[in-house]
């Protein structure tokens, strides 16, 4: 009878042993399941993985081909360039032959159509001329067209060095003239030769004077142009840009002194002047005159100057 109740413990530990061993066996049942579909989820990956690896060594391969083509075909153009640069430079070289022939005969030629760094001619002096028909041209330092099919209008030797000065552009004349007042009596000059310019101050004259400016309209005329120059630097400007306008113009141009009365007082004052008679390359007085009737800025000027037509 004293050994029922151990009897009783023992089965008792046996049961809840044999329970747990059953919850175990089923949290590794459930961990087993969790582990094959993870291995099924990997594999789908793989799968996955698998296909695109094909489709990108399929691309790779189809890319491989058009490289291969491409590069076939950058072979055939850079033989077919370089057979053709090989024609090109034989036949500009038979052109550039030709060319010096033709310039050694006195042929005018379009700048345009030569290298005018590679033509060999005699002092390797090309002159560039313009014709009536407005084209620029090349040719061997004062020859003639033996053809005469256009006059030459006006060759670039043949200008004043002021008029060579105006037709630069601004970099240009910067880098040829450093000084202040070369530049501005190029300027002075363009705004007088040139109506699209603008900003002109040369008034038109009469009887022996074409055309004036003023000292006191260069001054106002050099601080519009020339930002930041106070008035007494301007002052000086107009003595030292009408000096060189003078040099610069192979004294075309003159000085005159009027005297005039304004506001009771009488003053003096200089006048940088064209004379009517002044021979300027490319220029007569009556081509002048009728450019500068029709400027409509200057009818505005003259008409509310009632002194301006006249000098002295």
């Amino acid at each position: 009878m004293t050994d029922r109740p151990l009897e009783n413990a023992t089965f008792e530990t046996l049961v809840e042993e044999l329970r747990e061993l059953r919850a175990r066996n089923e949290r590794l049942e459930e961990r087993v399941a969790d582990l094959e579909r993870q291995v099924d989820d990997l594999e789908a990956d793989v799968d996955d993985h698998d296909d695109e690896l094909d489709a990108h060594e399929t691309r790779l391969d189809s890319q491989s081909d058009q490289l291969e083509s491409r590069q076939t075909e950058t072979d055939r153009l850079e033989a077919i360039t370089e057979a053709t640069r090989k024609r090109t430079g034989a036949n500009k070289a038979r052109i550039e032959e030709l060319q010096t022939r033709e310039l050694e005969k006195g042929a005018h030629l379009r700048t345009d159509n030569v290298d005018e760094h590679e033509i060999d001619v005699p002092d390797n002096r090309l002159e560039r001329i313009t014709k009536t028909d407005d084209e620029p041209y090349y040719r061997l330092p004062e020859h003639e067209d033996p053809l005469n099919r256009d006059d030459v209008a006006l060759a670039h030797g043949d200008l004043l060095p002021i008029q060579q000065l105006a037709r630069m552009d601004a970099d240009m004349r910067r880098a040829t003239a450093d000084a202040l007042p070369t530049r501005l009596a190029a300027k002075l000059w363009e705004a007088r030769a040139d109506p699209t310019v603008g900003d002109d101050p040369w008034t038109t004259g009469c009887k022996s004077v074409r055309e004036y400016v003023a000292a006191s309209d260069l001054k106002h005329w050099i601080r519009r142009r020339e930002e930041g120059i106070s008035e007494t630097y301007a002052k000086k400007l107009v003595s030292r840009t009408i000096d060189v306008a003078l040099e610069l113009s192979k004294n075309r141009l003159a000085v005159r002194k009027r005297t005039q009365r304004k506001n009771g007082l009488e003053y003096t004052e200089r006048r940088l002047i064209l004379p009517a008679d002044a021979e300027i390359p490319g220029e007569t007085a009556s081509s002048r005159n009728v450019e500068r009737s029709t400027s409509s800025a200057t009818a505005t000027r003259n008409s509310s100057d009632p002194t301006a037509p006249g000098d002295s």
